[in-house]
């Protein structure tokens, strides 16, 4: 009987042994498995993967100079009429239509404002007229384009429209006599010839321009990206005492909503959400926009940018800093799901806009290789605002520029790792919202309340009177906020 016992009891341990050892095989195989498909880096990492969003060639976008630009001469269709008939002593009339070509009531001169009963059918109804009072021929699809001509700056010809991008135009001189096409023509090696002649599309040979969807009112007039609120400061049940401690350990020590929540409980005895806690950053991040934005900070001539990485449903997206490197004030903070131009023309502007009208002639920004700001450059330059870029490109000094300017470059990537550092145990945002708000608290935790050791005696960057009277740093926070509540700024007009 005993014997019969533990013998099925080893039998069924044997089994039970078997089957753990195919599983644990099982495991093996699937491990393999994924490390090779690199899932487990994707699956542990918090970080970007480098090699995919940084590692571009900026060097092969090329920004050529601005073309010559040249405004239509604006007429009034009335007064060509008036002189019309004091020459000829009679009026002209209005366009006969004999082969029932309409041309729709809306559609008028570009350059005469003539309405369409002076309006011929150029082609059958695709798109193309000619007005009968100032013999201008346009484009239904193009026909405000005609406002502005652009031209070549090597060769005067008018520049062609092949492309329509999201957020911008692009114009191209297609003449194979200009002199740019001539002289890039001439560099290129043997090799590269052969290359080009069977692969033409990987060159870029002909000169372009980019004409940016941009108003420039969209800039003077808008604040920067909004943050969406769901909680209402001054209706909110905690304390101020208790908005300034949650301020403190989420902001400055940069935990995480859960954490700040459980400290709360643990050491302070406040029960509090961790969802609670991201609604009053969000709403706190809202309240001090403005305040960070527009405060009216004194500038130095040492001013650098990069763009540097934010987690988003998933995503990676951007931020822009721009940065007083002397003063260690955070300038602008932009926030975009992409690396485009647009972005870099409002943080930049961001910068001048503290400068009003007396920008300086000698007004420098240091940035990175990427082209997107030289195009930035361009933009401004267009609207009468001028300023260099300087560009430090790789990571040895290869040509004076990197050596003397190089030292910018590293204190602005050190921003972007201690707001890394800042950011990252929060392990990302659920909305755009969330992380735009997270970044203007920790600009304006950088700039007035955060002591620097660079700066004479580890001083804040921003000092203000009224935050030197607060005995600690959730009282700091509060009285920020109440300086946020009274600060006044105006927007120019549309």
């Amino acid at each position: 009987m005993h014997t019969s016992l533990l013998h099925h009891l080893v039998k069924t341990i044997n089994t039970k042994m078997k089957i753990i050892r195919e599983q644990v095989q099982l495991i093996h195989f699937l491990l393999k498995i994924i490390f090779r498909s690199n899932l487990l880096d994707q699956i542990q990492s918090k970080s970007p993967s480098l090699e995919q969003p940084t590692d571009l060639n900026f060097q092969k976008f090329r920004v050529d100079e601005l073309p010559i630009i040249e405004e239509t001469e604006k007429l009034d269709f009335r007064i060509l009429l008036a002189e019309y008939k004091a020459k000829h002593g009679k009026d002209l009339k209005p366009v006969q239509r004999r082969n029932g070509k309409r041309v729709p009531s809306h559609i008028y001169c570009p350059k005469c404002d003539a309405p369409h009963a002076f309006l011929y059918d150029n082609n059958g109804g695709k798109g193309q007229y000619s007005c009968k009072v100032c013999e201008t021929n346009f484009n239904i699809k193009n026909r405000f384009a005609k406002e502005l001509t652009f031209r070549c700056p090597y060769c005067q010809h008018t520049l062609s429209h092949i492309k329509t991008r999201k957020g911008f135009k692009i114009y191209k001189c297609v003449q194979e006599d200009c002199p740019y096409y001539v002289r890039r023509l001439n560099e290129l090696s043997d090799d590269a010839r052969v290359l080009f002649e069977q692969k033409p599309h990987e060159f870029k040979m002909h000169y372009i321009y980019r004409e940016f969807d941009l108003p420039f009112t969209d800039l003077t007039c808008n604040l920067p990206s909004p943050i969406e609120t769901v909680v209402d400061l001054s209706k909110i049940y905690s304390s101020p005492q208790v908005l300034g401690l949650i301020l403190t350990y989420h902001v400055n020590y940069g935990l995480s909503a859960e954490k700040t929540a459980a400290l709360m409980y643990d050491v302070h005895q406040v029960k509090i959400s961790g969802q609670t806690i991201r609604n009053y950053a969000r709403s706190v991040g809202a309240h001090m926009q403005p305040f960070t934005t527009y405060y009216p900070y004194q500038l130095s001539d040492q001013l650098c940018g990069d763009e540097t990485y934010i987690r988003v449903l998933g995503s990676w997206n951007y931020i822009y800093f721009f940065f007083d490197a002397k003063n260690k004030i955070i300038l602008s903070h932009r926030y975009s799901p992409n690396r485009d131009t647009q972005t870099a023309i409002k943080a930049i502007y961001d910068v001048i806009r503290h400068y009003g009208k007396d920008i300086p002639e000698n007004l420098n920004l240091v940035v990175d290789g990427n082209p997107i700001y030289l195009l930035a450059q361009q933009y401004f330059q267009r609207h009468g605002i001028d300023f260099d870029i300087t560009q430090v490109i790789g990571l040895t000094n290869e040509d004076p520029v990197s050596k003397e300017y190089r030292p910018l470059k590293q204190i602005v990537e050190r921003l972007n790792r201690t707001f890394k550092a800042n950011y990252k145990p929060l392990g990302g945002f659920g909305s755009e919202s969330g992380a735009i708000a997270q970044v203007v608290l920790f600009s304006t935790f950088f700039n007035f309340l955060r002591p620097h050791s660079a700066l004479e005696k580890g001083r804040i960057p921003v000092q203000l009177e009224e935050l030197n009277q607060c005995q600690d740093m959730p009282s700091k926070w509060i009285k920020l906020i109440q300086l946020a509540s009274e600060f006044k700024y105006e927007l120019p007009a549309r």
